[in-house]
């Protein structure tokens, strides 16, 4: 490490520079060279700092494990400015530090927790800045972080079951388009010109199989061009408003995939609005909050109509009844806990017993996909062995 140092020797100060492995080890040189310091600090490179904090970034594990480590600390007796400052030494990534910096600026510039968590929606969104600032205002801080940081881990192990019961099916879909762009355009035409060559009449499978290679291999360059600018266009279409509503209302009616996107809904805003309301947010603000972050529109719009009729005067049970998109159990143990004063109790096992028909869920997709797509593979390649091989029986016939 590079140090630079400022010091007095025989009456003169000496400003220079010294590599060593820490300060101690800078002060202890100046001492036995009869120096006398008077400010020593470590040089970063500025391009090696812009460098990393380029190339790293905070992520939903990293917000989830500052969320658990910081309630952790909080419910221990430390200060929240002590706890930030434990935090910033003990991270190694470098976007995480610098964060973590900011939210210590601010903090002792003398904000709350939740206005200067509210300075980065990117990293925080709204039901998390809600929850702090409700457990400011109860004094609850770290009981809410603990339930929150509860929250965040269950959606991460719900992300990490989800992304591990996709990967597989999706590395053998793009492994299929490679290998099958592969094989058509390159491979298949020189099979299938040697049968040019002996002027046979071709089956019909054969005929096909030759104008797809044809035309993959005359136009393949405008094909990836027209390939890019169609999920170019397709993906700025999901992310406009209309285009999104149109995708969530097709993905929510396709078998065993709409049914997983329903439960991970319901699972999501009746484990949100259970916390909400049991960390004394009011339930107009609560649902105003998954209105919010519900990533769905069908039931942002749900939600949306809910919020809107609670505040005309209806329960909130009835106001999901007559929305006619939430399911019977969620209806019925709404309008119990609604009867027992005891909704966040009631929503949080509602969230519970959806979580485990998105477990089951899960399982049945990974289930059923592997076998459909090993139909699809077989199918393929069972017709590209069949167009190929069917012309031979027809040569050998001729030469008979």
């Amino acid at each position: 490490m590079l140090f630079k140092y400022k010091a007095v020797k025989d009456g003169n100060v000496v400003v220079n520079q010294i590599h060593a492995e820490s300060q101690e080890a800078v002060l202890s040189f100046l001492k036995t060279s009869d120096y006398f310091p008077i400010a020593i600090w470590r040089l970063d490179f500025p391009t090696s700092k812009f460098i990393n904090l380029l190339i790293s970034r905070v992520t939903f594990n990293d917000i989830v494990d500052f969320t658990r480590q910081l309630a952790i600390m909080l419910d221990a007796g430390l200060t929240l400015i002590d706890s930030i400052d434990i935090l910033r030494k003990q991270v190694k990534n470098p976007a995480l530090v610098s964060l973590l910096e900011n939210l210590d600026k601010e903090i002792r510039s003398g904000k709350t927790f939740s206005t200067a968590l509210s300075l980065y929606p990117q990293y925080f969104p709204r039901l998390y800045i809600s929850l702090v600032k409700s457990g400011e205002v109860s004094g609850k801080l770290s009981e809410i972080l603990i339930r929150l940081s509860d929250n965040l881990e269950k959606e991460r192990t719900f992300r990490g079951k989800l992304r591990g019961a996709l990967i597989y099916p999706a590395f053998i879909i793009v492994g299929m388009i490679i290998a099958g762009f592969i094989m058509i355009t390159f491979v298949v035409p020189k099979l299938l010109e040697l049968y040019k060559e002996f002027r046979i009449e071709l089956p019909f499978s054969t005929k096909v199989l030759l104008f797809v290679s044809n035309f993959f291999g005359k136009f393949w360059p405008l094909l990836l061009i027209g390939t890019a600018l169609f999920i170019t266009i397709f993906l700025k279409y999901i992310q406009s408003q209309k285009g999104r509503f149109y995708l969530d209302s097709i993905l929510i009616k396709l078998p065993l995939i709409g049914n997983l996107v329903k439960i991970s809904t319901l699972v999501d805003s009746t484990r949100t609005l259970s916390i909400l309301v049991s960390s004394g947010v009011p339930l107009m603000e609560a649902l105003s909050i998954i209105t919010d972050t519900s990533s769905s529109l069908i039931y942002k719009k749900a939600f949306e109509n809910i919020k809107n009729q609670v505040e005309r005067g209806l329960s909130l049970g009835m106001a999901m009844k007559q929305a006619e998109i939430f399911p019977p159990i969620l209806v019925q143990m709404t309008l119990v806990g609604e009867q027992t004063g005891h909704l966040d109790n009631t929503l949080f096992r509602v969230s519970n017993y959806f979580e485990t028909d998105s477990e089951l869920a899960i399982k049945a997709l990974t289930t059923l996909i592997e076998p459909i797509i090993l139909v699809i593979l077989g199918i393929g390649v069972g017709f590209l062995v069949f167009a190929i091989i069917t012309p031979i029986y027809s040569l050998t016939s001729s030469f008979k």
